[in-house]
């Protein structure tokens, strides 16, 4: 909103300082700084109406150290994250552009099935909460609403670099939209650590014929759909102590955020020689909020937390992250960016196949684990979480640097 207000004030009446609104850098500063204001004095607020409600956290006894303790921390506080969120980019973002407004809804949308899952496990007593199918439902829902939109959205398009008759590099810099090709839809993503490593989700459609491109889009909606609910379900695994799921999710969105910039800005793409994306340079604004909504969250997430952020938070930052990933066209590269999360689905998938095989095979269930997630695992160990949550944040900002790293290694 006050971007449109300033634009109008510095083209009708040139108010001084009017003109640092069309950049995506200072937007991007102010966000950040009026989410973590929000996220750290508002949130204290929510937090004791929270506590008020007595919307506690109900734990379930697993023998671990510290677990007792935890009993009636109030939940929802992904309220908190959301809140601060939203409110930045509807004052800083440009509201009609497609990839925000895409950002917004999913925010929403994992928002609320979030809630209503809390809802049930607080209010309704009953800890499965909402049913699994339900969610699954939801996630595909979404799934569809982003593929559906990022396939057949005029505005969703890309400019792919191409050799040209310019040789001089003087040139290239001075007029580098001469190296892309002209606006276009494309169903092309990126492979990671692979020389001319654009892969085009028609070729597995190839036996078609000329009627694959007729048929893409399903296959990149039912793509869409499974890396939203892998990596929304990975986060909701991933927040099982304090600070562990925002702390690992402010360091993936924080390098999605230079995969944003760098696809957004022409010269940039030009130089590391990757796919321009126009308009999602703009994501970096809702990211930057995000970030700021993560870290003031973590002030009272961290050991011992003050606050958890329930499936109302960590629902939707999984959407969140899927989302932006698929956006950038780096959905491949989520296995080693995300790959906290990965770990923590892959732990728990083995410990339940290897229970039930043993079961069936020697009559009683074995394990791989302590005990899954794998954070758990490293409690049972003895290890106490503030370490844990450390060393996880460690392997995380390792995995960013990796990615960020394929932008040149290729």
């Amino acid at each position: 909103m006050l971007y449109y207000l300033f634009e109008y004030l510095g083209n009708e009446y040139g108010l001084p300082g009017a003109g640092l609104f069309q950049y995506i850098s200072f937007r991007s500063a102010m966000a950040f700084g009026l989410s973590l204001f929000i996220s750290t004095i508002y949130g204290r607020r929510v937090i004791d109406k929270l506590r008020k409600l007595q919307v506690g956290e109900s734990v379930r006894d697993l023998g671990l150290a510290g677990q007792k303790e935890k009993s009636g921390t109030p939940t929802m506080g992904g309220i908190i994250i959301i809140m601060a969120t939203i409110i930045p980019v509807l004052l800083f973002a440009k509201l009609d552009n497609i990839y925000i407004i895409i950002l917004i809804i999913t925010t929403i949308w994992m928002g609320f099935i979030g809630f209503v899952d809390d809802y049930i496990k607080v209010f309704k007593k009953n800890k499965e909460g909402l049913k699994g199918r339900f969610k699954i439902m939801g996630q595909v829902t979404l799934g569809i609403f982003v593929g559906s939109m990022l396939y057949f959205n005029p505005d969703v398009v890309v400019k792919e670099k191409q050799i040209t008759e310019i040789t001089e590099p003087a040139l290239e810099q001075i007029n580098p939209s001469k190296n892309f090709s002209e606006e276009h839809k494309s169903t092309k993503t990126t492979i990671p650590f692979v020389k001319n490593n654009e892969f085009d989700y028609v070729v597995l459609l190839g036996w078609m014929g000329d009627k694959a491109k007729d048929y893409v889009w399903i296959v990149f909606v039912l793509v869409v759909i499974f890396i939203i609910t892998a990596v929304s379900n990975g986060a909701n695994l991933t927040d099982g102590i304090d600070g562990l799921a925002a702390g690992s999710s402010a360091i993936i969105v924080l390098a999605l955020a230079v995969f944003a910039w760098i696809s957004g800005n022409i010269v940039f793409a030009n130089y590391l020689n990757v796919m321009y994306i126009p308009n999602s340079g703009e994501m970096t604004i809702f990211i930057s909020a995000f970030v700021g909504g993560l870290v003031g969250f973590l002030w009272y997430n961290t050991y011992p937390a003050q606050v958890f952020m329930g499936d109302t938070g960590s629902l939707t930052i999984g959407g969140i992250i899927a989302v932006l990933a698929i956006a950038v066209r780096k959905e491949l590269l989520i296995p080693i960016l995300a790959g906290i999360f990965l770990v923590e689905n892959i732990s728990v998938m083995m410990q339940v196949s290897y229970f039930k095989y043993t079961r069936k095979k020697y009559g009683e269930g074995r394990r791989i684990f302590l005990m899954s997630p794998l954070h758990h695992h490293y409690q049972k160990k003895g290890y106490h979480e503030s370490k844990i949550v450390t060393r996880f944040w460690i392997v995380g900002i390792l995995l960013a640097v990796i990615s960020i790293l394929t932008l040149k290694v290729r």
